[in-house]
């Protein structure tokens, strides 16, 4: 009995947490009325790994982690999608890269650019972005052996992820969630993600459900 509270304990707390982190503009549903489709650009990945690396390799191992989780949204929105879940589309990150390289516009100089500006390039109604704050190469999987001690010592924790949701007309932050990255969360960047999303799945804007309920 007493483990079964623990359990149930430990769930409506990570419950609390994630919907804590969670963050919807009041004026969503006035700036996203005419949204018909998003742009996932890279996420901007900062790295402190224990092992000793060059700055060009750090760099060149970020800018690889940030098109990890830009893939990973996508595969998770492409099947999300399929099932009709959402009221709006995705621009396919393979046209999305293309139009910013052929706009001068990389990895190492994105985030100089307004939300407004990318959109305007890129020919969306908003921006999916985000950061990485990484101890390890995610993208690379992370070990699947773990104690409860891992959580106490600190070694289950591997960093900290946000994804965001911009407005293209009014560069407004529309939605934000954010979450720690550990052996629980999943074993690599597309397992993450998954699950991540779907933890927010019901907080999430553009989700048919939801609007139909708010409305």
């Amino acid at each position: 009995m007493k483990k079964i509270v623990f359990v149930f304990v430990l769930f409506s707390s990570v419950l609390a947490m994630a919907q804590k982190n969670i963050y919807e503009s009041i004026r969503f549903d006035e700036y996203t009325e005419d949204h018909e489709i998003l742009a996932i650009i890279p996420f901007i990945a900062h790295l402190e790994l224990k092992k000793a690396v060059d700055t060009d390799e750090l760099t060149l191992l970020a800018k690889k982690e940030g098109y990890a989780v830009q893939n990973a949204l996508e595969t998770y929105f492409s099947k999300r999608k399929k099932r009709k879940k959402f009221n709006v589309d995705f621009q396919n990150i393979m046209n999305t890269n293309a139009i910013l390289a052929q706009n001068n516009i990389d990895y190492n100089n994105i985030d100089t650019y307004t939300t407004q500006e990318l959109c305007k390039i890129l020919e969306v109604d908003g921006i999916i972005s985000g950061n990485l704050n990484l101890n390890i190469l995610l993208s690379e999987g992370v070990p699947t052996d773990f104690s409860i001690l891992d959580y106490f010592s600190g070694n289950a924790n591997y960093g900290r992820i946000g994804v965001k949701i911009s407005d293209g007309e009014t560069g407004k932050l529309l939605w934000k969630y954010e979450n720690e990255i550990s052996k629980k969360t999943g074993k690599n960047t597309t397992e993450l993600i998954d699950k991540m999303m779907k933890t927010a799945s019901r907080k999430f804007p553009y989700d048919r459900e939801k609007r139909r309920n708010r409305n």
